[in-house]
């Protein structure tokens, strides 16, 4: 009887398998590999996207500078070709870039892979806002100078220094200050105080609130929070009616307006703010249409769209 010898099947056999299992070992570890240089390119792409739409509507050239700066920063990958500028829900007001680059393999050369081709989309929207977060509770009439009440205006920046009136504005009981927790009746100091300090936490929408009644300018936490907010931007209510007295007395917020804050004269029932508009970013909802009964006052939020 013969015996066949099956050592050197064996072997064939053990150098096929180990072949294979390289080679899917080198898969694995360079798949990886691309997996994290697309994880980098979308992180830019969502950088310079967001940075591009800090810019708009109001300056597109801006806003492809932005989005270049803010990729090169990032890992490079994008060109002017790249990036473009359209309407959502107004003109001019979304961005979208796209990030090009290449990945390396390093096992995978060994079956004539060099590189793969890696890329990424994002697209930002600069939107009015439905509804507003950290808002302070100092009512701003639409009809004021810097605002509507000038032609060419809203104006804003250093070189448009104004006052707001903090006093009796038309309805009896009313200093604007508005109950913007949606509370009726008087609201004291200290929360007063934290809304100027902080922001009200919650997202105000458009509408209707009710008058905080009451002269209250010289309390003294009111007073600390405007010293305290001296040099920095607040976000006021715009209202374009105010209807009723006393505590009844109802703003309609139509808009928001951001502020910055160089000093104030505030005591009892009379006083001002100074400072200028200034166009912000903000945190809030964004409109979801442009149907224009809302004003672009320049307070805007700025968020990543699918």
């Amino acid at each position: 009887m013969k015996i066949r010898r099956t050592h050197g099947q064996a072997t064939v056999l053990t150098v096929v398998f180990l072949t294979v299992l390289l080679g899917m070992a080198a898969l694995v570890l360079d798949v990886g590999s691309w997996y994290r240089a697309k994880r980098a390119a979308q992180s830019t792409a969502d950088a310079a996207a967001l940075a591009g739409a800090q810019a708009l509507p109001y300056d597109t050239g801006s806003a492809n500078t932005l989005a270049l700066q803010y990729a090169g920063k990032n890992g490079g990958g994008l060109s002017g070709s790249d990036i473009t500028i359209s309407k959502g829900t107004g003109a001019n007001d979304t961005i979208k870039v796209h990030v090009r680059g290449n990945a390396n393999g390093v096992f995978a050369k060994l079956f004539g892979v060099d590189r793969v081709s890696v890329g990424a989309t994002a697209t930002a929207r600069s939107s009015l806002m439905q509804s507003a977060q950290f808002v302070a509770p100092i009512g701003v009439n639409i009809k004021h100078p810097k605002l509507k009440g000038t032609p060419g205006c809203p104006c804003f920046g250093a070189g448009n220094m104004t006052t707001l009136p903090l006093g009796k504005n038309g309805a009896p009981g009313s200093f604007d200050l508005l109950n913007i927790d949606g509370s009726k009746g008087g609201t004291g100091g200290q929360t007063i105080a934290d809304w100027i300090l902080h922001g009200y936490s919650g997202y105000l929408p458009l509408g209707s609130y009710l008058s905080n009644p009451g002269a209250k300018w010289n309390d003294n936490p009111i007073q600390t929070a405007l010293l305290q907010r001296k040099g920095t931007d607040l976000l006021f209510p715009v209202y374009d009616t105010l209807t009723g007295q006393g505590s009844n007395a109802v703003y309609h917020v139509v808009g928001w307006v951001g502020f910055h804050l160089t000093d104030f004269a505030a005591q009892g029932s009379t006083g001002s703010i100074t400072g200028y508009f200034t166009e912000v970013r903000w945190d809030g909802i964004e409109s979801t249409s442009s149907d224009g009964t809302s004003p672009d006052l320049g307070a805007r939020v700025v968020k990543l769209v699918d």
